[in-house]
């Protein structure tokens, strides 16, 4: 199928987050995932050790942590996030946000390392 409606993505919970990957039953040669993080107490940060990606804000405002810095995103802001940079997406209490994220990557389960990096301290200590 060349176009996949919302509606026949299927979401998984990751830690502080649920994701679906509309092309899930095609191969390619990248990764597309929908991603809606959670504001919660704690929101660890992780990593892509084999890609860069790219992030669209498609709904909500937030933070985002990329090693160590922080940045507010809105709708329609576009992230890059360089290859092993820890990272993190923290949506504005009670917004809920919706992210579009690319990686030039086939297999987003062997791109992606949790870390111990807690991106909501950083926020809390600013």
């Amino acid at each position: 199928m060349r176009v996949v409606p919302e509606s026949a993505v299927e979401f998984v919970d990751l830690p502080g987050r649920s994701s679906g990957d509309p092309l899930r039953a095609r191969p390619t040669d990248s990764s597309l995932r929908l991603a809606r993080p959670e504001r919660t107490t704690q929101r660890r940060a992780h990593r892509h050790p084999h890609s860069e990606e790219v992030i669209f804000v498609r709904r909500g405002r937030g933070m985002v942590y990329i090693d160590g810095e922080l940045h507010e995103i809105g709708p329609g802001d576009t992230i890059y996030i360089p290859r092993g940079a820890a990272h993190a997406t923290i949506p504005a209490a009670a917004e809920a946000m919706e992210l579009i994220c690319f990686f030039p990557h086939p297999n987003l389960s062997e791109n992606i390392e949790e870390t111990d990096i807690d991106a909501m301290k950083e926020i809390d200590d600013e």
